[in-house]
């Protein structure tokens, strides 16, 4: 048993600081994407690298996982394959034990390299080149670039906060958008990319008869759906009703829950056989969508009960982060916004009134911080224009050094 925060003890290891130094991550091997909107700016004598940008954890794997690859490669042949019977069982049970997702068939379930991946192949059987795509802001960057290099328009259709600071789609801005753009194809993030809203099943039904009434096909990005804080729960799109489970094509990957993003991997679940044609035929055109023998077994080696264990563990210590560093910015930062996510590992600060009433811009925050080894991610590229956005899945410790250093000498 490892003892955590606070003297609570848990089985997996949570704490234990891992140096990625030399092991090929990007969130600490590339200095380029340290320093990316100021010149001149370097790490102060006697500050070590805080990695709190790029949306990868510093925890180490569950165990399940090593082990799956490591049984597999100790057969020493490595050639074509086709995925198991076992990764199919285990995509459907883990989708029914944290979803709820009942009578998923191996059919509905196909592979992509990557969830852009599979939100391209989607728009390619949903659009023509040039068509417009709703999406919510603020955006992940993936969703942004993705469509612009594939030749589709994006119109935002912005979240807003109520009176408690909770992140709320604007229906009524939807719908005239919709209406005004003559929009057939919208894209979902769910739990919502970057400010790590969880939607509740009522506005996933209300968003979905919008798109129904409109005949908008519905891209769903579920990749952050297992890590859901605070007791919190994921509804799927496709499950809110059986029209909106035959409009949408859902994307999912280990790769979030278990960081396996190096390992290459995702799947999509689609239910309408006439889109989940289309669908897997655009993503075979490239002739590289194929899944790699290590991934499968990452993913059986992690869709499995110590996963599912492991997972909510995980779940405990992101929320115990995330409680941590905005009970930190309210007493601390005075000026800095932050809405606490229900879902995912991530914070996305508005600067807007510190930086107005201290006379600087995003650009110096954002330098004061790297030059004290704090590496976050500037906000304006997620349609934030005043914002940074914070990665959280680090042990304790390392939060907690990380605020020090931003109140000292960042946020004084």
């Amino acid at each position: 048993m490892i003892q955590q925060k606070g003297g609570k003890t848990m089985k997996y290891d949570f704490t234990t600081i891992v140096d990625r130094h030399g092991k090929d991550a990007v969130a600490v091997d590339l200095p380029e994407f340290f320093y990316p909107y100021k010149d001149g700016v370097t790490l102060k004598e006697g500050f070590d690298l805080i990695p709190m940008w790029v949306a990868d954890m510093n925890f180490p794997a569950v165990p399940t996982i090593p082990k799956a690859m490591e049984e597999r490669i100790r057969h020493t042949t490595y050639g074509y394959f086709e995925p198991r019977k076992e990764y199919f069982d285990c995509i459907i049970q883990w989708q029914k034990r944290r979803n709820g997702v009942e009578a998923l068939t191996p059919e509905c379930i196909g592979y992509e390299n990557g969830v852009l991946g599979g939100v391209v192949s989607a728009l390619r059987v949903f659009c023509s080149q040039g068509d417009t795509v709703l999406v919510h802001s603020p955006t992940y960057t993936g969703f942004t670039n993705t469509l612009k290099n594939n030749g589709f328009d994006i119109i935002h259709s912005p979240l807003v906060q109520d009176e408690d600071g909770i992140w709320r789609m604007d229906f009524e801005d939807m719908e005239r958008k919709i209406k005004e753009h003559k929009i057939h194809a919208a894209i979902l993030c769910s739990p919502h990319n970057p400010t790590g809203r969880v939607w509740e099943r009522w506005e996933l039904e209300k968003a979905m008869e919008i798109y129904k009434e409109n005949d908008v096909y519905v891209i769903s990005d579920e990749i952050w759906s297992d890590l859901v804080l605070y007791g919190n729960q994921h509804i799927p799109t496709q499950s809110v009703s059986e029209d909106a489970k035959n409009r949408t094509v859902a994307l999912y990957a280990p790769s979030k829950t278990f960081n396996l993003a190096g390992m290459v991997g995702s799947y999509h679940i689609i239910y309408n056989k006439y889109i989940r044609e289309r669908v897997e035929k655009e993503s075979s055109l490239c002739h590289y969508n194929s899944i790699n023998l290590l991934s499968m077994y990452a993913l059986m080696g992690a869709y499995c009960e110590e996963g599912a264990e492991w997972t909510d563990e995980l779940r405990e210590v992101l929320g115990e982060n995330v409680t941590y560093a905005c009970d930190f910015i309210k007493a601390h930062f005075p000026g800095v916004k932050v809405s606490r996510p229900q879902g995912t590992y991530m914070l996305f600060l508005d600067c807007t009134e510190w930086c107005k009433e201290h006379g600087t811009t995003i650009d110096e925050v954002q330098a004061k911080g790297y030059e004290v080894g704090v590496v976050w991610q500037d906000g304006r590229a997620f349609h934030g224009p005043c914002a940074i956005r914070m990665n959280l899945a680090l042990p304790f410790s390392r939060v907690k050094e990380a605020f020090d250093r931003l109140a000292e000498y960042v946020f004084c």
